[in-house]
């Protein structure tokens, strides 16, 4: 994250702050709450003494009264308190998922290294939820210090060794439970990494169902998950264990308590200290603090869990940026040309030096799969190269904006990743929000540099899908481009999801477009059909192709052949074939 950007910390601490009016204003009604409810037996009590003993029906009538409006109050005050409350959990839990969401999003990365999907889904979904209760348990916990000091004071008035056990014996016991929720804190831990791992493999293994079937390998995959989800099991178990000993000792402490509390009252009405009216006000004064102390349990225990939950959220918050540095806009317009020198990249490249003329089609073969893939990388800038520098233009990557430079240069990975929607919304670009990172809209319509407005982005899309044959696949299904293509575009075949996300990269116009592998899994005619269409559509636009497709490198207007993480031969297609034995081999053979 940037140095001016709030820390994992300060980002958890202003989620349970930005509610603090709102919990404030639900802790002072509990208040009121707690405080009637203590109230109750105090008052009935006073109807034993002063109305039953002495027979006073208009004496009964009126604190029965008064009781009356007491429970209307502690009702109300209650529902109120209870919702502002649970509101301020989930507005809470809601600000961290925006949080959790907008840093896995930030353009400049880091935030998934390590992680599964499933790992990060579950941090935004149960951990938010679980700090987000924090505010809830602080709540509470406010509540329960009032009634427990509401009941303190009663039985100081009533009886100054009652209201002294309670005052000195709350603190002993709130320390007990302190204690005892460390272990519930550790497993609780251990409990959600061990769940968002299951999740993580769960969706890992469902994205990638097809595949496995394909290569028959079902069975291993079940047992990979099975034996992550008993883990995950134990897990759960092991912290389901540690909160109900935790649960378990705290309630037979508090009713250790509460039973020390009844046999003092009842010794002290023995002989004669308390009058009848006032041993049952300390009696039911007793069982209130049921309520509370049980709270005290609670609140522990949720505040264990919240701990847990926060260091992970925490974690997220705080990865490292996979890039740093660079907040220049892009300058506009976008010659397009790329210049590489001396790079490196982990065992991709290895001093790659390129020049990429602006305006102009140029195919990258490779001998090496890593190659292509660490050039990918250098490019999109989701890694900047252990050495060397990559420019647009003339100016490095590294001082643009992250996320306007991906606007300017779009990297078409082979393995993106369709949309749950129809065949067209995943094809045509939704309208931006009006602050949407990029000066006055112009690196996010990069189509409106051919003189097309608006109006002509249904003929955009109509070029696009041509161009890609992505309109094939829309005339092959039974509602054309409204037809839904179901999560990752599972209900197409590859080539046929191939060409829809080669006719998205296409649409979007961007004045550099690097494409990788977009045709593995058409046949060979509709490929040649492809490359023709790529061809004419980015005419005088920079385009990368890098595949060892023969089809695709014939219509380039150069190929660079990378080998052994360099550039190892340069020239037109026909010229390599003829002329280099490696460019044969790993495009020919």
């Amino acid at each position: 994250m940037g140095s001016g950007e709030p820390s994992g910390r300060d980002v958890l601490t202003r989620s349970v702050r930005g509610q603090a009016r709102r919990v404030g204003l639900g802790a002072a009604l509990g208040c009121v709450h707690q405080l009637g409810e203590a109230l109750v037996p105090v008052l009935i009590g006073v109807v034993i003494d002063q109305a039953v003993a002495g027979q006073d029906a208009g004496r009964l009538l009126l604190w029965l009264a008064v009781l009356a409006v007491v429970y209307v109050t502690l009702s109300w005050s209650f529902r109120l308190g209870a919702r502002a409350g649970e509101r301020g959990a989930e507005e809470a839990a809601h600000t961290l998922r925006l949080a959790i969401v907008r840093r896995v999003l930030d353009a400049r990365g880091g935030a998934e290294d390590g992680r599964l999907p499933g790992e990060l889904a579950n941090v935004a979904t149960e951990d938010a939820k679980r700090v987000g209760a924090v505010n809830m348990a602080l709540m509470s916990g406010t509540w329960a210090v009032a009634g427990v000091t509401a009941s303190a004071v009663a039985l100081l008035l009533t009886s100054v060794p009652l209201g002294l056990i309670v005052l000195l014996g709350t603190p002993v016991l709130l320390w007990l439970g302190h204690l005892l929720s460390k272990p519930l804190e550790r497993r609780s831990e251990a409990e959600q990494d061990r769940a968002a791992h299951a999740s993580g493999v769960a969706a890992d293994l469902v994205a990638g169902l097809r595949v496995l079937k394909g290569l028959g390998a079902q069975r291993a995959a079940v047992e990979r998950y099975r034996g992550t989800s008993r883990l995950s099991l134990a897990a759960t178990l092991r912290a389901a264990r540690a909160e109900s000993w935790q649960t378990g000792l705290v309630l037979a402490l508090t009713g250790g308590f509460i039973a020390l509390i009844a046999l003092v009252g009842g010794r002290l009405a023995l002989d004669g200290s308390l009058s009848l009216g006032q041993l049952v006000s300390a009696v039911g004064l007793a069982l209130f603090l049921l309520g509370p102390l049980e709270t005290f349990a609670w609140v522990n225990a949720e505040l264990a869990q919240g701990r847990a939950s926060a260091a992970r959220i925490a974690q997220v918050l705080a990865a490292e940026p996979a890039v740093v540095g660079g907040d220049d806009p892009v300058p506009q317009p976008v010659r397009g040309a790329l210049r590489l020198r001396g790079v490196r990249l982990g065992d991709g490249t290895d001093g790659v030096d390129l020049d990429v003329a602006a305006g102009r089609l140029t195919g990258i073969a490779v001998t090496d799969p890593a190659s292509a893939e660490a050039l990918l990388r250098c490019l999109g800038r989701e890694r900047d190269p252990e050495s060397g520098t990559v420019e647009l233009d003339g100016v490095p990557l590294n001082r643009f904006d992250p996320a306007q430079l991906r606007a300017a240069v779009l990297v078409a990975a082979h393995d993106a990743v369709l949309f749950d929607g129809s065949l067209a919304d995943n094809v045509t670009p939704r309208a931006e929000p009006e602050d949407d990172g990029t000066p006055d809209g112009s690196a996010a319509e990069p189509a409106a540099g051919d003189g097309t407005g608006e109006a002509d982005a249904d003929l955009l899309t109509e070029r696009a899908m041509s161009a890609a044959h992505a309109d094939e696949v829309a005339r092959s299904l039974p509602h054309g481009t409204a037809t839904g293509v179901g999560e990752g575009g599972r209900s197409l075949s590859g080539g046929q999801r191939q060409r829809v996300l080669l006719a998205r990269a296409l649409r979007a116009g961007p004045p550099v477009l690097v494409v990788h592998d977009p045709t593995t899994a058409v046949d060979a005619l509709t490929e040649a059909r492809i490359a023709e269409g790529l061809r004419e559509i980015r005419r005088g636009r920079t385009t990368l192709v890098v595949t060892n497709s023969p089809a695709l490198l014939a219509v380039a207007d150069r190929v660079v052949l990378l080998d052994g993480g360099r550039v190892g031969a340069e020239g037109t297609h026909a010229e390599l074939v003829r002329a280099d034995a490696t460019y044969r081999t790993a495009v020919l053979a």
